[in-house]
C-alpha cells in the first residue's frame, strides 16, 4: 500500500522559513514526478511546484524566487523549502507523487494527508 507522509508544516511569522519533506513508502518500484499542492480556505487547490525524476522543475508564479523544490529519488522523498513567507502562502500543503508499482504496470497519482503552514504576525 503506497503512502506519503508529508512533515513539516507550522506556524511562522512573515519573512521567515519552513521545509516541508514528504517521504513515500510501500510498494513502489518508480515514481516520476514529484510535487506540492496547497488549498487555502474557500479556495482551489493549486500546484505550488513539481518536480521530475530527472530534476527539471516548475513553480507557480507567486513562489518563483522564494520557494525550492527538490528531491531525494534514493529515499523518495520530495522536500519544499520556503523562504520569505507571506501571509498569503497560509494553507494546506498536499504532497502528490506519481508511482508505478510494478515494472510494467501504469503510473498512478497518489496524495499525502497535507501539512498546515500558517504565516502570522
Amino acid at each position: 500500500q503506497v503512502r506519503l507522509v508529508e512533515s513539516g508544516g507550522g506556524v511562522v511569522q512573515p519573512g521567515e522559513s519552513l521545509r516541508l519533506s514528504c517521504a513515500a513508502s510501500g510498494g513502489i518500484f518508480s515514481i516520476s514526478t514529484m510535487g506540492w499542492y496547497r488549498q487555502a480556505p474557500e479556495k482551489q487547490r493549486e500546484l505550488v511546484a513539481v518536480m521530475s525524476r530527472d530534476g527539471s522543475t516548475n513553480y507557480i508564479a507567486s513562489v518563483k524566487g522564494r520557494f525550492t523544490i527538490s528531491r531525494d529519488n534514493a529515499k523518495d522523498t520530495v522536500f519544499l523549502q520556503m523562504n520569505s513567507l507571506k501571509p498569503e502562502d497560509t494553507a494546506v500543503y498536499y504532497c502528490n507523487a506519481d508511482i508505478r508499482a510494478t515494472p510494467t504496470g501504469w503510473y498512478r497519482t497518489y496524495w499525502g494527508q497535507g501539512t498546515q503552514v500558517t504565516v502570522s504576525s
